[in-house]
């Protein structure tokens, strides 16, 4: 499948779909030295080389945040306290007009927990935690996220386009999720 990048908004975070997790698991939010785990995690779904790639950008990103990521940054702990999943409840200046909005960043489930019902749970606790500081919220995916794609879309984000990939983008994950996203005149 052809890699296009996609933004998406969500111009309210009312009415957020809640799910819980399974048995066996719990959320929690970053402590520090969970800078490693939040690199293991992202290494391991491929958004980095490797985990020293992922830890320098941690470092880079969220390094002199770390107050704000005790508030904003989550992970799904395994019963045995293994870090399994994560995913950080941001913000951003989405247009470049200085207004900052929420923003679903960095989501992430190890490989091995894939399909095991974790992903709307932490989407939902990411959710319910952006709209304690944030009217509204955005995200940024790609067209090789298709199965993210369908979840955010049924989180009730939309396609917010800017170039000229983006209709491209989205007709494929038209064709790939059998659903319609855009609306066309």
């Amino acid at each position: 499948m052809k890699h296009i990048p996609l933004k998406m908004i969500r111009d309210h975070l009312l009415d957020i779909p809640q799910f819980s997790l399974p048995d066996g698991y719990r959320i929690r939010f970053y402590e520090k030295g969970d800078e490693h785990h939040w690199a293991k995690i992202e290494a391991s779904v491929d958004e980095f080389k490797n985990d020293v790639a992922a830890l320098e950008h941690f470092k880079k990103e969220f390094g002199s945040f770390t107050a704000e990521m005790t508030k904003r940054c989550l992970f799904i702990e395994s019963e045995a306290g293994e870090k399994i999943a994560t995913t950080t409840a941001w913000y951003g200046d989405l247009t470049g007009d200085g207004e900052i909005t929420g923003r679903i960043h960095w989501v992430g489930v190890m490989p091995a927990y894939q399909g095991k019902k974790l992903a709307k749970p932490l989407m939902t606790t990411a959710m319910n935690t952006l709209a304690k500081y944030h009217s509204g919220a955005y995200l940024t995916t790609q067209t090789t996220s298709f199965q993210a794609v369908n979840m955010y879309l049924n989180y009730g984000f939309e396609p917010y386009c800017t170039g000229a990939a983006c209709e491209e983008g989205w007709t494929i994950m038209e064709q790939t999720l059998g659903r319609k996203i855009l609306e066309r005149n």
